[in-house]
């Protein structure tokens, strides 16, 4: 019952509920691991198919994914080593010369929500810092996002810096945003994901 309560409260974006159902749900001695996979996890599941088949839209998906985050803070200091297993390292960020950031967020929230560490590295991001980031944190995913036309020619050049320091086949380059296409990822040598639900699923195929 508290897992059913914390899912709907979670898919109704209701921060204080989730924390509440929570907490009731650890006093109740439920493991954390389950309250995350039968409660948090079920209930952002559940959200990322509505918004993927158009019931949700994009406010409502990031307030969801507040309410996640909330009672994800509960939970992280009780989690055992172990409890948890990270599906992989990814770096997301908005390209060069880019300062749009909602749909990278979202992507970056909804990854989270599924069991992948994110680094969010936010705008403006340089090949050279993604670049960086992909040696600092040993990443399996690297995310670009671009909404605008001109700065799409980033993602090659980072794509390109990738392989100039031997990183590219050890890493999935995933991309989108409004001017992106497939055939555009394809050239480039990278997959392509037209939303947050959808970038999820690519994340689980390639890994």
């Amino acid at each position: 019952m508290e897992f059913i309560r914390i899912a709907e409260a979670l898919k109704a974006g209701k921060v204080n509920d989730v924390k509440t159902y929570t907490e009731m749900a650890l006093s109740a001695g439920k493991e954390p691991k389950d309250i995350i996979n039968e409660g948090l996890m079920a209930g952002m599941n559940v959200v990322g198919e509505k918004f993927k088949n158009g019931e949700l839209f994009v406010p409502e998906v990031l307030i969801a994914s507040k309410a996640m985050n909330a009672g994800m803070e509960i939970i992280k200091p009780l989690l055992k080593e172990g409890d948890v297993v990270s599906k992989g390292k990814c770096v997301f960020a908005t390209v060069k010369g880019d300062l749009h950031d909602i749909g990278k967020k979202l992507v970056c929230m909804m990854m989270e929500s599924s069991g992948y560490e994110v680094v969010d590295l936010g705008v403006d991001a340089s090949p050279e810092k993604i670049v960086n980031a992909v040696k600092e944190h040993d990443a399996d995913i690297v995310g670009m996002s671009a909404m605008l036309t001109t700065t799409m020619l980033s993602m090659k050049k980072t794509v390109e810096a990738l392989k100039e320091n031997g990183l590219y086949d050890n890493v999935k380059v995933m991309i989108g945003g409004a001017p992106v296409t497939v055939n555009y990822a394809e050239e480039i040598g990278a997959h392509y994901s037209p939303d947050s639900t959808e970038a999820v699923e690519l994340a689980n195929e390639l890994m």
